[in-house]
């Protein structure tokens, strides 16, 4: 466990240098409640926490999904644990026959027949024991057949106060963004799009990437909406790359995707990432804003995000940050207060040879290319490429003939090359 604990502390620091003070862990492939917890509640017993960390709990068991949840309910309490561990709910997979994995190089997964009802027992039961939840939806067609869930359950078993938000939702129509409001639901965006925007264009074309996620659309309606990263694999975890696409409306290759009708301000796309976000915690009264009577967490940016030339966004980071009134990073004319960790263990760790985000030099360009051959990356990176992604979903037919998505095996999902 001690590399473990080495490695959890120093990604926290990682995200305390781009300023990042809190996070929502909205679980993953492989993270079975409590005992993949342990190492988190070792740090958080230790005193060790320097990212304050909300987690919702991921189902792992593929058709069993209810029986996850029922003995959940039983060894958690909605927002129990303390201003820095706490339980956030349920998901943000509630069943895997209602997981529309995204990937914009091949065609719109079709969700299983038997969606409805494993869905539905699902999503009974929380709304029964008053659970909050987040729900991963990519596309309109997902969302409103969950919608339809969702309205029949509250017809007889309200909704009401409860929490509920979902992840992702690029297409999402006009016409389910009401009845999102209608059940006082919300949405979660992340920049998925700005790594994937020039596939998305290729596929469904340039006027659709227009409003792919409609976050402007959102907002005019008075939908809740946070702003977030789904890190670490589907995109970086870096804040100030989402910051850009919000506010420039481009990928990280550089592809405008939005004209300024679904372009954020500055304060607005600022206002997601803090306030908006502090609501799917369920902690807008002490997060979001400096002002008395709210945590004590905040950071001192290298530049600044109002002023800016738009290309540097991506470029901030932080030259202190500062969580419940104690100084967790500091660097350039702060250095001397930062707070020292032990070296990164086990030794052979990239991280401990390359750094962190950006933090890689020309030098190690070419150790980094060597070690991606060694490990089967071989493909060009070129536009268009399928990389092992074909492979794992079980995509290639004789003579390599694309075959539908077969999302059997939901951890693979992404890039051959991605660093897990």
């Amino acid at each position: 466990m001690s590399d473990q604990i080495n490695s959890t502390r120093h990604f926290m620091r990682e995200l305390n240098r781009l300023g990042v003070t809190s996070c929502i862990d909205a679980g993953g492939g492989y993270q079975n409640y409590p005992e993949d917890y342990e190492v988190i509640e070792k740090l958080h017993e230790d005193g060790q926490m320097t990212v304050r960390i909300a987690y919702n709990l991921f189902t792992q068991n593929k058709s069993d999904e209810l029986a996850d949840f029922k003995k959940w309910v039983g060894m958690v309490k909605p927002y129990s644990g303390d201003e820095y561990l706490r339980h956030n709910g349920a998901g943000e997979i509630l069943v895997f026959s209602a997981a529309d994995f995204e990937d914009f190089l091949q065609p719109r997964p079709d969700m299983a027949a038997n969606m409805e009802k494993e869905l539905g027992e699902v999503v009974r039961f929380l709304v029964e024991n008053r659970w909050p939840f987040r729900l991963h939806a990519t596309y309109d067609e997902t969302i409103g057949r969950a919608l339809d869930v969702f309205e029949t359950i509250n017809r007889d078993t309200l909704f009401g106060d409860i929490r509920w938000f979902f992840d992702h939702a690029e297409t999402v129509s006009e016409k389910n963004l009401e009845r999102i409001q209608r059940l006082n639901g919300g949405v979660a965006v992340q920049h998925r799009i700005a790594f994937q925007g020039e596939y998305f264009v290729d596929r469904y074309g340039k006027l659709a990437a227009e409003h792919s996620p409609p976050i402007r659309k959102m907002l005019v309606m008075g939908i809740r909406v946070g702003g977030g990263t789904d890190a670490t694999r589907i995109a970086s975890y870096n804040p100030w790359v989402s910051l850009y696409w919000l506010v420039t409306g481009k990928t990280v290759g550089g592809l405008p995707l939005y004209g300024d009708a679904n372009r954020l301000e500055r304060e607005e796309a600022l206002r997601l990432w803090t306030l908006g976000s502090a609501y799917k915690f369920n902690e807008e009264k002490v997060k979001g804003a400096l002002m008395p009577g709210r945590y004590a967490d905040f950071a001192v940016l290298s530049h600044d995000f109002m002023t800016v030339p738009e290309e540097a966004i991506k470029d901030i980071t932080a030259v202190m940050t500062v969580v419940g009134g104690k100084i967790v990073y500091a660097d350039a004319e702060f250095k001397s207060h930062d707070m020292p960790l032990p070296p990164v263990s086990p030794d052979w760790s990239p991280v401990r040879h390359f750094g962190g985000y950006q933090q890689a030099n020309a030098s190690s360009a070419s150790v980094i290319a060597s070690a991606s051959m060694a490990l089967g990356c071989r493909h060009d990176h070129l536009h268009g490429h399928d990389g092992k992604l074909s492979y794992w979903l079980g995509l290639r037919g004789q003579q390599g003939q694309q075959k539908r998505p077969s999302f059997n095996h939901p951890w693979a999902i992404g890039c051959g090359c991605f660093a897990y």
